[in-house]
């Protein structure tokens, strides 16, 4: 990942956006730190996609330690098979 400072990027955007296609350009700051990461659309919908996917991968671990067990010999039961 490169850095640049807010001022440089606001002398070149588009050289470091152009950057940013291939690598996560850091923009920073005196006394603020890091203020934003400019990253190509790509890296960002895959980006995005990996945490949707973590997000599913809870909420359907979460909803099986919610339901319910159920032995067979009770189901068959219940259905009348």
């Amino acid at each position: 990942m490169s850095s640049v400072t807010l001022s440089q990027f606001r002398n070149q955007q588009s050289d470091y956006i152009a950057a940013a296609q291939r690598e996560p350009v850091e923009i920073t700051s005196r006394g603020a730190g890091r203020r934003a990461v400019v990253v190509s659309p790509e890296f960002y919908d895959r980006a995005l996609q990996a945490l949707e996917d973590q997000a599913d991968i809870r909420s359907a671990a979460a909803a099986r330690d919610e339901s319910e067990q159920v032995a067979h010999e009770d189901l068959v039961r219940e259905l009348g098979i």
